[in-house]
């Protein structure tokens, strides 16, 4: 039987941290959901690439001025081990996620939290359960992705060391403070090392904490030391991350990762629209 991701992290935490940060970092661990390529004898949750099911009135999104988004990624809630999570996902129904991902431009618009403008490039849409939907086709200058199927098990998320809740719940934390330790970053590096799509918990960011870029674009952008940004990025919980992926032929600019967030509030009136997207890449 396989060592929980609960006891690995507790484990690494007790290892490289004086005992009192120890419990008090372990304290700021969360469930998540990872998706990982289902094989024959799992049950499928979802599945990357492919083309999306939406009902008839529901058109492919599009950025305006930029061109039809690809689709992503969609993920059955009924299938998936939500009542395990923190955060209140759908127990019914299909999110479908699409992103601008320069196939029509080659690469020249980009999706940025920064850029009001850029928002439409990236879409979350949620159709209810019992909805009638066909498959659709994709739009000139749209390749599908392969389709692969995933299939969701439960794992527990640690924190990236610059998180706002790390900040918050080790303030003031001078920059030689343990859990910025060399050590234990390598050590939790090596154990988030692989391919990663997650539903929830803490997102693994390939730089820094994907919650701060976000919360700057939803307050407008203001300067990166305007204190109502680490406030902002308290009120932000990870839906989604998609990584890239050789199975589905996914590379999101340099080995990088795409990010849906959402506040609570709205993920529980099921306001979807008004996720907000950021990427990251090496």
């Amino acid at each position: 039987m396989h060592q929980s991701t609960a006891d690995v992290l507790h484990a690494l935490a007790h290892e490289h941290l004086p005992p009192g940060i120890a419990e008090r970092w372990t304290g700021l661990l969360r469930p998540g959901l990872r998706l990982e390529k289902a094989t024959a004898a799992d049950p499928v949750a979802g599945r990357l690439g492919g083309l999306p099911e939406l009902p008839e009135t529901e058109e492919w999104p599009v950025w305006e001025g930029q061109g039809p988004l690809a689709f992503v990624a969609s993920l059955d809630c009924a299938a998936l081990p939500s009542a395990a999570l923190d955060i209140v996902l759908p127990t019914e129904g299909t999110l479908a996620f699409f992103y601008f991902d320069g196939q029509v431009d080659d690469g020249w618009a980009l999706v940025t939290p920064d850029e009001p403008d850029s928002w439409a490039g990236a879409r979350v849409l949620y159709v209810p359960a019992g909805v009638p939907v066909t498959e659709r086709a994709a739009p000139e200058g749209i390749r599908p992705y392969p389709e692969v199927p995933l299939t969701s098990c439960l794992q527990t998320t640690a924190p990236h060391g610059r998180h706002p809740v790390v900040r918050h719940a080790f303030a003031p934390m001078p920059e030689d403070h343990p859990v910025h330790g060399d050590a234990f970053g390598e050590a939790l590096w090596d154990h988030s090392a692989g391919t990663e799509h997650r539903i929830g918990g803490h997102a693994d960011p390939v730089q820094g904490d994907v919650e701060t870029e976000v919360a700057r674009g939803a307050l407008g952008s203001p300067p990166w030391d305007d204190p109502r940004i680490g406030e902002e990025a308290l009120r932000w919980v990870l839906l989604a991350q998609f990584d890239s992926d050789d199975d589905a032929d996914m590379m999101w600019g340099d080995c990088g990762a795409l990010y849906w967030l959402i506040r609570p509030e709205d993920l529980a009136a099921r306001r979807f629209d008004r996720a907000m997207f950021t990427w990251q890449c090496c």
